[in-house]
């Protein structure tokens, strides 16, 4: 179980629990902006905003993000 960050400071987790927090955090983000890439696409293809080549871009990105994500080492993994 994660204990409360909050109420921890951060510099007293051990680096394997930082390393673990960090990564995850990393992967919800890119999940995150992906997800908001691929929103934005579909409201440019929907009319919502001017089409300037943006969708195919933004779902490139979202492939991107959704690959790199996915790369992220697992933790206790060293590089």
């Amino acid at each position: 179980m994660i204990p409360d960050l909050a109420a921890t400071d951060w510099d007293s987790l051990p680096d394997t629990l930082q390393l673990t927090l960090a990564q995850e955090a990393m992967r919800r983000a890119a999940r995150s902006f992906a997800h908001q890439a691929e929103l934005l696409a579909g409201e440019i293809e929907g009319g919502v905003l001017a089409d300037r080549g943006g969708p195919e871009a933004l779902r490139l990105l979202a492939a991107v993000l959704r690959l790199a994500a996915a790369e992220v080492p697992a933790a206790g993994f060293q590089a």
